[in-house]
């Protein structure tokens, strides 16, 4: 390692942090992790990229590559390994006007992205919290407030740059390795770093967001009504159904309906909004138009000892009731998972399934459930968070990787398909043989599925 190491600091031109330094606390750990790596490498160019993956290679070192640090499966980073902390490529450029082309540095976040953003009028589908890194969100999908109308963040991609196992630095677009750039858009980090994103952007006006509250009593009702609205809205609503919340009373928390109406036309807001406010009894309403990017909300680092433990998986349209009265069911109950149900569809499902490596597109229903708590009340939940899952099992399928808190070969299976894996796995094969990005919800190189299925 030795000579990898002389080589690293002779070529790499950011930061290495290494534990005993002022800054490796900090360093060391993502926003939902803890951990102990060797070296923390923030690059500052593409080649320092170039440096700290073959450093990591050379050296058989496990490599973890660090956008925003949001990801609930605590990729960012590891013990005894590399971290390459991206947070210094964060540039954010209007690189053509007339087709609203954006090029955005691998380590931006959403919210820096808004502010670069919002003075020329534009926006970006992307997730919901400003310190969520593009490039972690966008590259297994990118659901937020804008996502029923414009699609998801991954959806908007034009091209990227990517640093490869090999140290090369390759460009992906419809017409440069078409192969890699279908598998970046849904496959994670698992074929290299990407250090800069193309995305499409749209001009966007203020928009009506807000939440809508009904007592916890209601919810069964409201939830049916909202899931039936949501078939026949305009795409320019899109919508989150929140309860359960254990900071609000648990069982006795407000269902609380998140609405986003993409337009400032207020009229058509209305039109688009309230029936919702005719599903139950309102016991809360701050819906008002605001600017865009106020849509963002600030995320929240957790204290060490905490954990977020989140599950997910999406809801086709003829499972949606059984579904929703067995989340009503659940929420009601002590001891329920917070539980977050978001409306997909619109422009997702006019993708065909097969165009990117996210295959989940003719979801109606994305359900979320989230634990929050020490190590000891995590672990109290389990039994109840089980039973609903199990109960959900056979009305559900698939997983949504940004919303996974664990990387089992099950949940692997349930984020692609056998189809979609043992495409990725050729991809895989090509650009990266060694597996040196494996820290992710990991495609290996060999043609079976994680089901065992022969490619």
């Amino acid at each position: 390692m030795s000579s990898a190491l002389e080589t690293l600091r002779r070529e790499f031109g950011g930061d290495i942090i290494e534990p005993g330094a002022a800054e490796y606390a900090s360093a060391s750990r993502s926003v939902l992790a803890s951990g102990s790596p060797a070296y923390v490498l923030r690059p500052k160019s593409v080649g320092d990229v170039q440096a700290g993956v073959t450093f990591a290679a050379a050296a058989g070192l496990a490599l973890s590559v660090r956008g925003g640090g949001h990801g609930f499966a605590g990729f960012g980073t590891n013990d005894g390994g590399v971290v390459i902390d991206l947070g210094l490529l964060a540039s954010v450029e209007i690189i053509d006007e007339e087709r609203h082309l954006v090029r955005i540095g691998g380590g931006a976040t959403w919210g820096q992205v808004a502010d670069v953003l919002a003075p020329h009028g534009l926006a970006i589908s992307s997730g919901d919290t400003r310190g969520v890194g593009v490039g972690g969100l966008t590259l297994t999908g990118g659901i937020g407030w804008k996502v029923r109308k414009y699609g998801l963040a991954l959806d908007n991609v034009v091209a990227a740059e990517v640093v490869t196992a090999g140290g090369a630095v390759v460009r992906a677009g419809a017409g440069e390795n078409p192969e890699l750039f279908w598998a970046i858009r849904g496959g994670g980090g698992n074929f290299g770093v990407v250090t800069a994103f193309e995305f499409a952007a749209h001009p966007t006006t203020d928009v009506f967001y807000g939440r809508i509250a009904f007592p916890a009593s209601e919810a069964a009702t409201v939830l049916r009504r909202w899931a039936d609205h949501l078939r026949t809205a305009p795409e320019e609503l899109t919508s989150v159904a929140e309860f359960a919340n254990p900071f609000a009373g648990g069982p006795e928390a407000p269902v609380e309906i998140r609405v986003v109406f993409d337009g400032d036309d207020p009229e058509l807001a209305a039109k688009a909004i309230d029936p919702i406010r005719r599903f139950g009894t309102v016991i809360g309403d701050d819906v008002a138009l605001r600017p865009c990017a106020g849509t963002l909300v600030d995320g929240v680092t957790p204290p060490p000892g905490i954990r977020l433990v989140t599950r997910s998986a999406f809801v086709d349209e003829g499972a949606v009731p059984a579904v929703l009265r067995l989340l009503a069911k659940a929420g009601a109950s002590q001891g329920s998972p917070f539980i977050a149900v978001r409306s997909v569809g619109g422009a997702v499902s006019r993708v065909p399934h097969d165009a990117t490596a996210y295959a989940h597109r003719r979801a109606e229903l994305m359900v979320v459930t989230t634990v929050v708590g020490p190590q000891p009340v995590v672990e109290a939940a389990r039994p109840a968070l089980d039973t609903l899952w199990t109960a959900l099992a056979p009305h559900v399928n698939g997983a949504y990787a940004n919303f996974l808190a664990s990387a089992t070969e099950a949940d692997v299976a349930a984020i692609y398909p056998a189809p979609t894996y043992e495409r990725l796995a050729a991809v895989k094969r090509h650009y990266d043989p060694g597996n040196l990005f494996a820290g992710n919800h990991n495609i290996r190189p060999e043609e079976a599925s994680p089901t065992g299925e022969a490619g």
